[in-house]
């Protein structure tokens, strides 16, 4: 798809959830920096999880006015942004965490796994792994601890 459309078909999407409608099939929109090479290891995490992915290469500055315009605070940014189901997903979100998002349906902006945590999905460096959390941002910006990975 080209690009502008692209960056056209994730500004109409609603940032705050809608009840039902999604599935874990809808198609994932990634947004990410064409010099990242770990998003595009998220992105095959993703794909063999059953998800229809569908990405974008952009500049920093289209991937920062993306992460504003859907409510991404700076300190839970990550490399790359996703959306799917009217919710972002920021970062190496574990596939079965955006499953049960879906599932739920919370009312909530999205998901985020901040920063680079080593052994999330896309970030594996052998068996080194860093302990974190995806969290949940509220439809107002609050973050909650959807699940820890210890």
């Amino acid at each position: 798809m080209h690009r502008r459309l692209f960056l056209l078909t994730l500004a109409a999407l609603p940032v705050a959830a809608q009840p039902a409608l999604a599935t874990e099939h809808d198609r994932l929109f990634v947004a990410e920096s064409p010099y990242c090479g770990c998003c595009g290891a998220w992105i095959e995490h993703m794909r063999a999880a059953g998800f229809e992915v569908e990405v974008a290469e952009v500049g920093e500055d289209a991937l920062d006015a993306l992460k504003d315009r859907l409510g991404v605070a700076p300190e839970h940014r990550s490399c790359h942004t996703a959306v799917i189901g009217g919710y972002f997903v920021e970062g190496h979100v574990p596939p079965d965490d955006v499953r049960r998002l879906l599932a739920e349906r919370p009312e909530a902006a999205g998901l985020t796994v901040p920063g680079m945590p080593l052994g999330s999905p896309g970030m594996e460096v052998g068996a080194e792994r860093e302990p974190y959390d995806t969290l949940l941002i509220g439809a107002t910006g609050e973050a909650t601890v959807f699940q820890s990975d210890r």
